[in-house]
């Protein structure tokens, strides 16, 4: 696997600001949410990674429990990084977080101190890493003081341990506090990662304005639905498809409804030419204080197919008016807990 020379790397990946930050990000990031952990080869994952980089891609977006199991997704990320990546360092922008549940005891979950911090030193042993250049708190967390969640980001930061810091899944209110507590402590918020797609539209009411108005940058997560967003499930729900597994991703989801609208979306998608998960990833950049979209990626042939939505990002007037017809809210944001405090 020969990697590309450096020059053509950079040409073709439209790097967006991050707010109004220094930092640069590539319009689609990689995610290693699924795909990453020990049930994967790690030669598939390793194509992946190279393939990705040599696309532009330079942001990766890992998070402690990301596997399975829980820490994998790093580990296996560190090694590739390791072997393959080692010269690239001060090319790449590598993120993880903290909230969910990743060890047992009251220690190994939500949003004190004490577990942020801890996270954080065995994500960067994970990696092989003296610092990530973006650390989030993973979700809000309604029992701690706010002020202890920032000021751990904060710590991160003065340590050394990480850049940039960010929040995933804070409503608007908490993130407008969040952004003033960490201006007070002069660690700036950098970024936001909320879900986004056609199908599940939370942040559009108050949250992009938030972000707009705080110069804080935006990545969407989840911008293809779980797969809904794809020519997957055009046709019902294959022995093989995510919706069919136990997981993130339930059946309870694809109801005639959501279908019925997935279906008349492909098709608008198709009169465009591009496939509908390209057409879903083009609509949530077409709003510019949306850094980028994350993807994920089971194999380099997905990989490639995801980021020729960037041939075409333009939307007519008439097409995004006729995707809102379809593009309404059905259900599927599992993330909503988070936003609602």
């Amino acid at each position: 696997m020969n990697m590309m020379q450096d020059g053509e790397r950079y040409t073709r990946m439209p790097y967006r600001r991050t707010g109004r930050s220094g930092l640069l990000l590539p319009a689609i990031s990689l995610g290693l949410w699924q795909n990453f952990g020990h049930d994967r080869p790690l030669e598939t994952q390793r194509s992946i990674l190279r393939r990705a980089f040599d696309l532009g891609i330079t942001h990766f977006d890992l998070a402690n429990n990301y596997g399975p199991p829980y820490g994998s997704a790093e580990e296996n990320f560190g090694r590739i990084l390791k072997s393959d990546l080692a010269g690239h360092r001060d090319e790449l922008v590598i993120s993880s977080k903290a909230g969910y549940d990743m060890w047992p005891g009251p220690y190994g979950i939500w949003g004190s101190r004490k577990y942020l911090l801890a996270s954080l030193d065995q994500s960067l042993r994970r990696m092989g890493l003296e610092y990530v250049d973006i650390f989030y708190s993973h979700r809000f967390d309604p029992q701690t003081p706010l002020e202890e969640t920032m000021g751990a980001l904060d710590t991160a930061v003065r340590q050394g341990k990480a850049l940039y810091v960010g929040i995933s899944s804070y409503s608007a209110q908490r993130t407008k506090e969040a952004a003033a507590i960490l201006r007070r402590l002069g660690t700036p918020l950098l970024i936001h990662q909320p879900s986004y797609s056609m199908l599940n539209r939370w942040i559009e009411p108050e949250l992009l304005d938030v972000l707009g108005q705080e110069g804080i940058g935006c990545i969407v997560f989840s911008p293809l639905a779980q797969g809904l967003l794809t020519d997957r499930y055009l046709r019902g729900v294959p022995a093989d498809s995510r919706a069919s597994q136990a997981g993130s991703f339930s059946k309870d989801m694809l109801t005639a409804q959501t279908l019925t609208k997935v279906r008349a979306l492909n098709q608008l998608a198709q009169r465009r030419g591009q496939t509908l998960a390209q057409m879903a990833l083009a609509w949530t950049l077409r709003d510019l204080r949306v850094t980028s979209a994350l993807v994920g990626a089971s194999s380099v042939a997905q990989l490639e197919q995801n980021i020729a939505a960037l041939d075409k990002l333009a939307f007519a007037p008439e097409e995004l008016s006729e995707i809102d017809r379809y593009a309404t809210d059905s259900g599927i944001n599992l993330w909503a807990e988070s936003s609602r405090n």
